[in-house]
């Protein structure tokens, strides 16, 4: 059977699967809207956590990033790990003890106030959107270049089967769904990525192969591709090129931003008890590192792949995987010296070729020549990456309105029944917003995925902190902070990122510090603003400095709290 073909049985079989799912566990509750009733299992929550942090991002610009940046892209394999260990040992198990529904309904409470409700919401929204237009963007590509429709097309599909399952299950209805889809990205993950260990190197363990000689060869695949890259002029694959300064600020950035992100949090509200909060961070850290150490691996067989495939070739001998990821517009050939023959290479001038980064995890299985259903595989597998964390964002979007601003402020009110009307309303609005984002993408979408890090870090994680481990923090610190914090950051990354305010070139970048490590300067900031504006204003109340001391007890715990 065709790709075509092979993928149209895969995708609709593991949709179909979705959307059964999403009926059987349909929400009749805003306790099941919101937290899935509060009874999900630590093995079950650590697939779905898993599955909702393993976006399209991971699943396919990981790989692709690493593969073109080499020793670089450690950052992200640092940074995006760690902040799962801050998760399990600083957050999990407090936040579930505090037993709200939301990082903005933690905020609002402990700091005994809607203002800092509200900007927690603001936070919660910037972080969201801007992560959610990119997972609809990666749906649009990956049905565009395998069902064979256009882009457009693509994300309007994914639309409808999001809105179905995040507005029908909610929380209880995305859970379950997610552990579905982390079941098919980790397999349409890790199938080629051995199949193309195999087939290289001899070793079925792709960890392992990357680090092997290559079958008949003799020669070590990692000091192969060193060679390759310096015969065309690129750097070493093996060489770093940033400073440690900013590696180190990235790595940071990525880590705090990753335990401060809305989406995750929200997950360990979904447990019994504070215990199973830390054992599904614990599942969930392993199930991540699944895919997150199998990832470089496969940057190292795709990369390799890649320019012993192209390079010095006649475009005319290309095989057909070539045209048709050229007819996306992700691959590009400018036949500069008009001789047929592709040249890549990294003088820009006389380079001939342009490759998407996003396509690599993709394309991997075309260019090594597997089988047609492990090609189709992979397709299904992104689509499940890009839907599972699109609409775990979904839900925080929904939940902030509806619960945040309409219950907690504006109509307080309000019944249970109009309450979950009012959340299932903004998931549609949410929805239609993410999915104008993916269609009409903004020029900033695909190179900000740091900046949803960047948000979380500089908002979300200080807040957060100092809420659980200083009782003497007050609103009036903790609502400065967020506000410098979320400033500052912003700032800097249009400035440096996207030309305003004067635009500014790498060489201007404060500290050497790149917008993608400014989130950890934000963060300090926050944290410097946080607590001496507290110094200077009134201690929170005796109530609330109790409640802190509370859930840092080990012993008892109540269900998540409605009200």
């Amino acid at each position: 059977m065709t790709v075509q073909t092979w993928t149209y049985i895969l995708v609709g079989l593991t949709f179909t699967l979705y959307i059964g799912i999403a009926i059987w566990s349909r929400a009749g509750s805003t306790k099941e809207f919101y937290v899935a009733g509060g009874g999900v299992s630590p093995l079950a929550n650590g697939l779905a956590t898993a599955a909702d942090w393993m976006s399209a991002a991971s699943f396919l610009g990981m790989a692709g990033l690493i593969s073109f940046s080499g020793y670089d892209g450690s950052v992200y394999l640092m940074g995006w790990t760690g902040g799962y260990v801050l998760l399990a040992l600083l957050l999990a198990p407090y936040l579930r003890k505090f037993g709200k529904f939301t990082v903005p309904d933690f905020i609002g409470d402990r700091y005994y106030s809607n203002v800092a409700r509200t900007v927690a919401v603001i936070c919660a929204l910037l972080v969201s959107f801007t992560y959610v237009a990119g997972q609809m963007r990666g749906v649009g590509l990956v049905f565009s270049r395998f069902l064979e429709v256009d882009i457009n097309t693509g994300v309007i599909i994914g639309m409808v089967i999001v809105l179905f399952y995040a507005v029908l299950g909610g929380m209880k209805g995305i859970t379950y769904t997610q552990v579905a889809q982390y079941c098919v990205l980790i397999f349409a993950f890790m199938v080629p990525a051995i199949f193309i260990s195999l087939q290289m190197t001899g070793n079925p363990i792709p960890q392992l192969g990357m680090g092997s000689k290559i079958s008949g060869e003799g020669v070590y695949l990692l000091d192969k591709l060193d060679g390759l890259s310096a015969e065309l002029g690129f750097a070493k694959y093996t060489d770093g090129s940033k400073s440690m300064i900013d590696v180190f600020f990235i790595t940071a950035a990525l880590m705090v931003g990753t335990a401060g992100l809305p989406h995750v949090i929200v997950r360990f509200f979904t447990v019994p008890k504070v215990r199973d909060a830390r054992k599904s961070a614990g599942y969930a850290l392993l199930f991540i590192a699944i895919l997150y150490t199998t990832a470089p691996a496969i940057a190292v067989f795709a990369r390799t792949n890649l320019i012993e495939t192209v390079s010095n070739k006649k475009y005319a001998d290309m095989p057909k995987w070539f045209s048709k990821w050229e007819a996306t517009g992700l691959i590009q050939f400018d036949d500069k010296n008009k001789d047929g023959t592709i040249q890549y290479v990294a003088d820009k001038k006389k380079n001939e070729l342009s490759v998407d980064a996003d396509i690599m995890v993709l394309a991997n299985p075309e260019i090594a020549r597997l089988p047609n259903w492990v090609i189709a595989l992979v397709a299904a597998g992104g689509l499940a990456a890009a839907l599972s964390t699109a609409a775990g964002l979904l839900l925080v979007i929904s939940t902030s309105v509806s619960r945040d601003l309409i219950k907690k402020q504006i109509n307080p009110d309000i019944s249970e029944k109009g309450e979950l009307i009012a959340a299932r309303l903004s998931a549609v609005v949410a929805v239609c917003v993410a999915g104008y984002f993916g269609i009409n993408p903004p020029d900033f979408v695909a190179a900000t995925v740091a900046l949803a890090f960047g948000l979380a870090a500089a908002s979300f994680f200080p807040a957060i902190i100092m809420g659980i481990f200083y009782k003497k923090m007050n609103r009036e610190g903790a609502i400065s902070g967020m506000v410098v914090g979320i400033l500052s950051m912003l700032f800097y990354m249009l400035k440096f990122k996207f030309d305003m305010f004067g635009g500014g070139a790498p060489k201007d970048w404060w500290f050497g510090i790149s917008p993608e490590g400014f989130g950890t300067v934000a963060m300090l900031l926050n944290f410097i603003v946080s607590v001496t504006v507290a110094q200077f204003t009134p201690p929170p109340p005796e109530a609330v400095q109790e409640i802190v001391e509370n859930i840092r007890i080990p012993n008892g715990v109540g269900e998540a709290s409605v009200h």
